[in-house]
């Protein structure tokens, strides 16, 4: 492909994602199709000649299209909002055209100082511990990461790592083997299920411990969790917390597990990744009140900040820990000053894109009020939603709405809310997912999308509606029929005892 045709290609492809982005919302949100339909559509092989661009767009609409899920969508309300911007699409295609991977400051200065940079803003906007930060003489600072999930992970083999050669330290005799295989981490049972995936792939134990009815964990109990492991012999090291749970967007109690964290000497890491970004607001911070206990703090930018996947944010205090346990040199491998980060101790991969471009051009075009903005947007929304729900007493709230997602469900059978959500994915308008809570079988609604206003809002409820409206009257139709085959058996029962206990006449 020369340049003249990269030219055209780029072209109609942007053309391609203006069309597409400014017509999600008359698409079904759903596609309809089957496992396995693509391998049926396309080829067994790669072309063994060359074809034209126009041939892989076209295919691109006819066969990739129909089988995508459109996140971006406004009628996307399940799981949590995934980030999507104008400018964080240009930034990605910069970054791709720079190819570069920039695991070191030699190998390209630009990539690693920017990150510097993005990460200390995006710090400030929310309101992060000084200590957070990257400065000249500090240990502090943050990195890109590809997902929440790597945060977390990371942060444990960290941990794991400190902590061994803190016991090593005070028993110079014990053997290493044998203190990782009494290390024990600690979360809340309604925390991320990549938290408890850390724990296995960490090989340590990760204890899911219960939470209070507003689904926090509190400090009584992981202190009480503590002290039986540690009387039994186990090396406490881990504490994952969560600011904004996935399935109610419930807080762990910060000020009251932090302290707790700080006894025994464990690494406490905070996981936000959706909710940290409201605190952009400072009306919404108190959410991470006792956030100045943490180690490592983590949000993903590519959820509820405009940024596309992937741009999810690691904040540590002493990133000396991270290098010490993953600092592995070779000849090919340049060493740097303490001046920048080398940024391949900062995760586990060696190579690195340059993703701080995309995020540093939607801080700069969107600026501190626009993303303000755009978070507010999206809770007004929610209220919204959460008016229609309270208006209509067929539904229930099932625990407080925060920022953008309200709990609800059908009143009554659990069976109600979960054929509500089977008739609405089956229609592909709109697409809720389900969690549950103290045995309640609830919906989700999330709003997070940048396009979504009023009129989806109201599209959402009347859909929702009138699959509840159908729904409870076939299930009052069964009702009737049920009962009247119950009365008429229990009829034809008595019919049959009476026969039985009738005089007989000779």
């Amino acid at each position: 492909m020369d340049t003249s045709e990269f030219v055209e290609f780029a072209k109609t492809v942007i053309d391609f994602v203006v069309d597409y982005t400014n017509n999600l919302r008359d698409r079904d949100v759903l596609p309809s199709v089957e496992p396995g339909y693509l391998s049926k559509l396309l080829p067994e092989e790669a072309p063994h000649r060359a074809e034209k661009w126009q041939e892989v767009l076209k295919d691109v609409k006819q066969y990739i299209v129909p089988g995508m899920t459109h996140w971006n969508s406004p009628n996307f309300y399940a799981f949590y909002p995934t980030g999507n911007s104008y400018p964080s699409l240009v930034g990605e295609i910069l970054s791709n055209m720079f190819g570069c991977v920039g695991f070191s400051w030699i190998t390209s200065p630009a990539c690693t100082e920017l990150e510097m940079i993005a990460c200390n803003w995006l710090g400030k906007m929310l309101g992060l511990p000084s200590e957070f930060l990257r400065h000249n003489d500090g240990q502090g600072g943050g990195v890109i990461q590809g997902s929440a999930s790597e945060s977390t992970f990371l942060c444990l083999l960290a941990a794991k790592d400190y902590m061994t050669r803190h016991m090593k330290t005070l028993y110079p005799d014990m053997d290493e083997h044998l203190i990782k295989s009494k290390l024990v981490a600690y979360t809340s049972d309604q925390s991320n299920s990549s938290v408890e995936k850390a724990g296995v792939l960490g090989s340590v134990s990760m204890r899911l411990l219960p939470v209070d009815d507003k689904c926090s964990l509190r400090g009584e109990i992981l202190k009480k969790a503590i002290k039986e492991d540690v009387e039994k012999g186990f090396i406490p090291f881990y504490v994952v917390a969560t600011l904004g749970t996935t399935g109610t967007c419930a807080f762990d109690n910060l000020d009251e597990i932090g302290p707790i964290c700080k006894q025994y000497d464990i690494w406490l890491h905070i996981d936000a990744a959706y909710a940290a970004a409201a605190f952009v607001c400072p009306e919404y911070r108190y959410l991470m009140s006792g956030v100045e206990y943490a180690d490592s703090f983590n949000m993903n930018a590519h959820k509820w900040l405009l940024v596309n996947f992937d741009a999810s944010i690691l904040w540590v205090k002493d990133s000396r820990r991270l290098v010490q346990a993953f600092n592995i040199n070779r000849i090919y491998l340049p060493l740097e000053k303490d001046v920048v980060p080398d940024y391949r101790h900062w995760q586990i991969p060696l190579g690195r894109r340059f993703r701080s471009l995309k995020l540093w051009f939607v801080m700069r075009i969107y600026g501190v009020e626009g993303l303000q903005e755009y978070i507010k947007h999206g809770i007004k929304l929610a209220r919204l939603f959460e008016s229609y729900v309270k208006s209509d007493d067929r539904f229930e709230i099932v625990t407080k709405a925060v920022l953008g997602l309200v709990c609800f469900r059908i009143k009554g059978d659990n069976s109600l809310t979960k054929e509500l959500l089977d008739r609405l994915q089956a229609r592909k308008k709109i697409y809720l997912i389900a969690a549950s809570y103290q045995n309640k079988f609830i919906a989700r609604f999330v709003v997070g999308n940048q396009r979504c206003q009023e009129q989806d809002i109201m599209f959402a409820w009347n859909e929702i509606t009138t699959q509840t409206t159908e729904i409870l009257r076939e299930n009052s139709i069964d009702s009737s029929i049920k009962l009247r085959n119950e009365i008429g058996t229990k009829i034809e029962i008595l019919n049959i005892e009476t026969k039985d206990v009738s005089p007989k006449i000779s």
